[in-house]
């Protein structure tokens, strides 16, 4: 996806805590690539169900996703870009998650993601993960 990543939790096979974590992951990511100098980044999770599998022809078959959750993980991460977190997330993958996930993102405000007809509810991390120690 050019300089993008599609990261899937739950597909192929089914993961019952998939929504925890993908929550997880990109909370963790988001701050491991702050290591990074000059890398900006934008990360968007969402949650629902979508449709997983091989698409294309039988001498270039890719494996994908389709659906409402895809598309609006990527219209978070647009925004994402935008925001001092570098993070969102929808509720309904907050909703999905587990008790222990949800006590580390805070529910904001309402947007119009491009493309959508509803309004999406975001959310993103709280805090950010205590810094390794570099003692040995």
């Amino acid at each position: 996806m050019g300089d993008a990543a599609l990261v899937i939790f739950g597909a192929p096979l089914d993961r019952p805590d998939a929504p925890t974590a993908a929550l997880a992951a990109a909370r963790e990511l988001r701050f491991a690539l702050n290591e990074i100098t000059g890398l900006d980044i934008g990360i968007g999770v969402s949650a629902g169900l979508a449709v997983a599998g091989n698409i294309g022809a039988a001498e270039r078959f890719e494996y994908t996703v389709i659906g409402d959750p895809v598309n609006e993980a990527s219209r978070l991460t647009e925004l994402a870009k935008m925001r001092p977190s570098r993070v969102l997330a929808s509720s309904s993958a907050l909703y999905f998650a587990d008790d222990d996930e949800r006590g580390h993102w805070e529910l904001g405000d309402e947007v119009q993601l491009r493309g959508r007809g509803r309004m999406t509810h975001l959310a993103w991390p709280v805090r950010s993960p205590e810094p390794a120690s570099t003692d040995r």
